[in-house]
Parts: C-alpha cells; sequence; structure tokens
C-alpha cells in the first residue's frame, strides 16, 4: 500500500462539502475515464459538488460508463472550464503529473491557490500538487483511487458505478491482465467482482463495441500500413492525414491499433506513428524488460510508462519515422537479449 503525506489534513479539508474539480489529461483513455468518474462518484456521495474535465474528448467505447457525459471538454468550453477551476475549493490532478500535459488547462490550474490533489502512476512527478499518491509500481490510477478510498476509511462506499469505473482503467491500463499485474492488483479485482462488478459485462462493452470503420481501418493499418524490422524485432504502423480523411477518423478510433504488432512472437517493440495536423504523434509500446520509455522521453518530448509510452515531434511523418529507425541501431543488443 502506498503512502500519502498530510493525509490527516486532506481528511479534515475533505470532511465538509466543498467545490471540487477533477481534471484528467488530454486524450483520456480508459484509466483517466475510469479513475476521474470513480472519484467523481465518491466525493459525490461525500456531499461535495463536483465536476470532472478533460482538454479534450474521451473515445466513444467509454460512453457508455456512468458519469461520463457530465465530462467537461476544456478545449471546447475553455470559458465555462477556466470558471470552474477558478472557483473551486480544491482541484485533483488525475493519471498525469506535469501541467504541461493538459496544455492550456494547466495554464489556467498552475497560479490558482486552491489545494492541488495528484493521484498518479507516471514517472518524473512535477512538484506542483499540496497532496500526492504517486506509485510508479500501481498498474494503473484506478488501483491508486481504490488505495485512496482505503486510506480515507471508506472502502464501504465502493458502489456499482464506482467499482465498474475502477474495473474498466484497470482492465484498459493493463492490456486485459497483460502489463503490471501484482498479486495486490489481483486482490482490488477479486474485491470489485465481489462488489458487484460483472466482468464479462465489462469486456463486451469495452471490447466489443467496434463500429465497422474501425474494423476496416485496423485492417487497412496491418494490411497496408505496417512495417517489420526483423533485425530490430520491431513494428511500425503509420497513418498518413490521407488515412485520417478516408477513413473519417476522430479521438479513439485508432486505441489499441499498436497493440496488435506485439502478438507477434519476434516483436519486442510496437511504434504507432501517426499525422496531426500541426504535429506528428507517437505510441510506443514494449515487451519484457526493453524500455521505450527511455526513447520517448530522450528523443520525442515525451514519456510515460516503462512498456508504454507516447512522445512527439514537429519534423513530419516521414522525418519522424526515419528519427526513430535511426534509434534503433542503438538498442539492438539490448532488443537482442530482450
Amino acid at each position: 500500500m502506498p503512502s500519502m503525506e498530510h493525509l490527516k489534513e486532506l481528511k479534515a479539508f475533505l470532511s465538509i462539502p466543498k467545490d471540487i474539480v477533477i481534471t484528467t489529461h488530454r486524450n483520456p483513455d480508459g484509466d483517466a475515464v475510469g479513475s476521474s468518474l470513480a472519484l467523481f462518484h465518491y466525493l459525490s456521495q461525500m456531499g461535495h459538488t463536483v465536476r470532472v474535465m478533460a482538454p479534450s474528448e474521451y473515445p466513444d467505447f467509454l460512453s457508455w460508463m456512468p458519469g461520463a457525459t457530465e465530462i467537461l471538454v476544456f478545449d471546447v468550453h475553455t470559458e465555462q472550464g477556466t470558471e470552474w477551476l477558478q472557483r473551486a475549493d480544491m482541484i485533483f490532478v488525475l493519471d498525469y503529473n506535469d501541467l504541461e500535459r493538459v496544455d492550456r488547462m494547466g495554464e489556467v490550474i498552475a497560479p490558482l491557490k486552491c489545494p492541488k490533489v495528484m493521484i498518479d502512476h507516471h514517472l518524473f512527478p512535477d512538484p506542483f500538487a499540496d497532496y500526492v499518491l504517486s506509485d510508479t509500481t500501481a498498474s494503473s490510477t484506478c488501483e491508486l483511487i481504490y488505495d485512496f478510498m482505503v486510506m480515507m476509511g471508506h472502502l464501504d462506499r465502493i458502489d456499482p458505478k464506482i467499482a465498474d469505473s475502477l474495473f474498466t482503467g484497470i482492465l484498459t491500463d493493463t492490456g486485459s491482465f497483460k502489463y503490471s499485474t501484482s498479486s495486490k492488483l489481483y486482490r482490488i479485482v477479486a474485491d470489485l467482482v465481489d462488489r458487484g462488478v460483472d466482468d464479462v459485462r465489462l469486456q463486451d462493452l469495452i471490447f466489443n463495441s467496434m463500429d465497422e470503420k474501425h474494423l476496416r481501418l485496423l485492417g487497412h493499418c496491418l494490411y497496408n500500413r505496417m512495417e517489420i524490422l526483423e533485425e530490430y524485432h520491431t513494428g511500425i504502423i503509420t497513418l498518413t492525414k490521407e488515412d485520417y480523411e478516408k477513413y473519417s477518423i476522430s479521438r479513439g478510433d485508432t486505441e489499441g491499433i499498436v497493440n496488435f504488432m506485439l502478438k507477434l512472437k519476434n516483436v519486442k517493440v510496437a511504434a504507432f506513428i501517426h499525422e496531426q495536423p500541426t504535429i506528428t504523434k507517437l505510441s510506443l509500446r514494449s515487451k519484457g524488460d526493453f524500455s521505450v520509455q527511455e526513447i520517448a522521453k530522450m528523443h520525442f518530448k515525451g514519456g510515460g510508462h516503462r512498456n508504454a509510452s507516447g512522445g512527439s515531434s514537429y519534423a513530419g511523418l516521414k522525418a519522424t519515422v526515419k528519427k526513430f529507425k535511426s534509434l534503433l541501431p542503438n538498442y539492438k543488443t539490448q532488443l537482442d537479449n530482450a
């Protein structure tokens, strides 16, 4: 169980109803949305006025989640979001540890005097929060929200909405229990099932809700846009701006595509490199002991986890792919032995 400094002080603060804003990162995934909604339902139970905010929209496959429609998109409703933040008594920062990850929303948060609470599992947290629950060994921020409720002495407050939200974040961030698992995590998941989570139902909602265009996009990526570099045990999938137009790709449509390359026996690193209007984004995944976090941090102004990281480049798609490939010889020995 991780520890949290000044927990008594935080408990006292939360013992009286407050105006609270929960924030999470850009392009929120299952863990970002799951942790935010779990905390939203928990704090609402305690009598607080709670709002949830993200810089950009969550993917459609999470739209079934209880409370998802309440999430405000800061990029779209900037004025309202700014008003919420400026009048908040407390701001929670979930699944990110650097205000640069939330762009303009972070610029609003940074100068605010109200206390900030960070709950996160990524490396190298920036010291801007007043209360911090950070554990890089945790599978997900949802695992840490469960721990937070234990610390608060409120495990009995986990209702079906909270349990479904926590399970969703854990399931998606572990790749269906393939990464960052532990005996502690399985005990948490068992407790959530004991509290009523229908894991078969949630698996179906999360993984079996594709539109036809998503399946066709996946086929296009695997057949037309995948390159395997056998010498470096690496797979690369690229998407161009033209691909985005042809397949009407929107936020969340490419979620999980990068993981398909890791199904290949000899592929140890997978890179999904896609062209955005003004930037080229990279999603990196790896198997075993090989760390893609180092590549993302050192070369693409990014970061994340050992086996799952991301970054970006302003060099354009072709130049970014060329740069990524040029780095692989430096890691050949590690990849051969991973």
